[in-house]
């Protein structure tokens, strides 16, 4: 899975394909027609609504591609030094910031394991703490048996 370039028609496509769901049911859920159902296929972006259709139809979180992206991704956040001891408030929900699931784990150890990046090169481009790291390889990384094969 390529988590830095997403083309979500396509792995819409790859998951209806593996669970084979009957065209015309998926047109009757997102109320469309066939032609319409081959463009979003063909589309490298939806609008969300529809995105949380097809996670309903099926039965897949399409939405969590995206935060696997933003947590290898995105930027690091500049820390401002605010004066006063009190954190900005936001009326928008506050979630936990580092959510590192299997997939993504198994991203970092296959480009550690591979040679591709060194620990130093993965925690600073992903940002991943170094303990966190350190903490995978001990409990993620393969027996040099399996790496050979």
């Amino acid at each position: 899975m390529n988590f830095k370039h997403i083309h979500i028609g396509n792995l819409i496509k790859q998951k209806v394909e593996e669970i084979q769901i009957d065209q015309d049911r998926i047109c009757k859920f997102l109320s469309c027609n066939e032609t319409d159902l081959q463009i979003m296929y063909n589309a490298k972006s939806l609008d969300c609504d529809i995105i949380l259709r097809w996670s309903k139809l099926l039965d897949y979180d399409l939405f969590r591609i995206y935060t696997q992206h933003l947590i290898l991704f995105s930027p690091q956040k500049k820390r401002n030094i605010v004066e006063s001891n009190q954190p900005l408030k936001s009326t928008l929900p506050q979630f936990k910031k580092n959510i590192y699931t299997v997939e993504i784990i198994d991203f970092i150890m296959e480009r550690l394991a591979n040679g591709e990046k060194t620990k130093a090169q993965l925690i600073e481009e992903y940002n991943i703490p170094k303990t966190t790291l350190h903490r995978w390889v001990v409990k993620y990384q393969k027996p040099e048996t399996e790496l050979i094969k």
